[in-house]
């Protein structure tokens, strides 16, 4: 397990350099100077000379990538245009809030997709079977902006039950949360329902009855058991992906998270800013798929083998 965790770690250094090339080329191909938007326009041209000189904008663009390599080691973002103020000083705010949005619509996935799935596997091709399926294709197939619409006219504005966008009360985040939750809830519950039913034609299962197991006993103990390594996976695969999901989402709700300040922050050509929410987005992905990778190793031992 120490050699499948040390040749995965090396596997991320090269994406890591990828994602602070990507996040790079985001600031050094804007057209707009960066310095004439951390100035005043009655700022003398000397003055502006220097500050180009002090960030090292003057410098060739592999030394600007040196620097900026330099500076995320050190946990230094850069400068944003607009507020004149640290990025990390935003941005870390809007990745707490981003992560507590996500571990809310992470949970609300496996409370609608496991048993959905569960139960479509325990009776497939039944009237209950056909139901869960229909609503797992309209989940998959529904535009995520599209479902936060609805949800915000009939609990918002209809039933008035929930609020319909922002982050003052604990209940704000449950409507965006549930938006999310549809979605991947309805994958979680196909790939549920394919794992059990595929464990359930394997011949020791066909044994277990065989010998009398009751029908409760062969699911629990012996179906679940081996159909849970496929669904762990897709579970923390779909985790990675709700952190990009959530960019549209928390738009259509006003939710103060990482996806929101990186959509202000490009209409506003705010490229510091850009530059440190892609970084930081990107970052979470590659973590929450390291550690995804790390627990199905740990459930499958013969991953470490390949």
């Amino acid at each position: 397990m120490i050699r499948y965790i040390a040749m995965r770690l090396l596997q991320v250094v090269p994406v890591l350099f990828a994602i602070t090339l990507l996040a790079f080329l985001t600031f050094y191909l804007d057209r707009a100077d960066p310095v004439s938007a951390l100035v005043r326009e009655d700022t003398s041209p000397e003055y502006a000379e220097a500050l180009r000189e002090r960030l090292g904008l003057d410098q060739p663009a592999y030394v600007q990538y040196g620097l900026f390599l330099g500076r995320i080691a050190q946990g230094d973002l850069g400068i944003s245009y607009r507020g004149r103020a640290p990025v990390e000083e935003r941005v870390v705010p809007a990745v707490i809030a981003t992560l507590h949005f996500t571990a809310v619509a992470f949970l609300f996935t496996i409370l609608i997709g496991l048993p959905a799935g569960l139960l479509s596997a325990a009776k497939p091709y039944s009237l209950a079977d056909n139901v869960i399926m229909v609503a797992v294709l309209a989940g998959v197939s529904s535009p995520e902006f599209w479902v936060g619409i609805l949800l915000i006219y009939t609990f918002a504005y209809s039933l008035g039950w929930l609020p319909s966008g922002g982050s003052a009360s604990w209940s704000s985040v449950i409507l965006p949360a549930l938006t999310l939750a549809l979605h991947y809830g309805a994958i979680v519950a196909r790939v549920t329902r394919t794992s059990v039913l595929e464990v359930l034609g394997e011949d020791y299962i066909r044994t277990a009855r065989a010998k009398g197991a009751p029908e409760r006993i062969v699911f629990i103990r012996h179906a679940l058991r081996n159909a849970g390594v496929p669904v762990v996976t897709v579970l923390g695969l779909q985790v990675a992906s709700m952190v990009g999901g959530t960019i549209l989402v928390e738009n259509v709700f006003a939710w103060p998270g990482v996806g929101r300040l990186l959509v202000n922050a490009i209409s506003e050509r705010d490229a510091p800013m850009v530059q440190g929410c892609i970084l930081v987005i990107a970052l979470l992905v590659v973590f929450i798929t390291l550690l995804t990778d790390l627990i199905y190793a740990a459930l499958n031992p013969r991953i470490r083998l390949q």
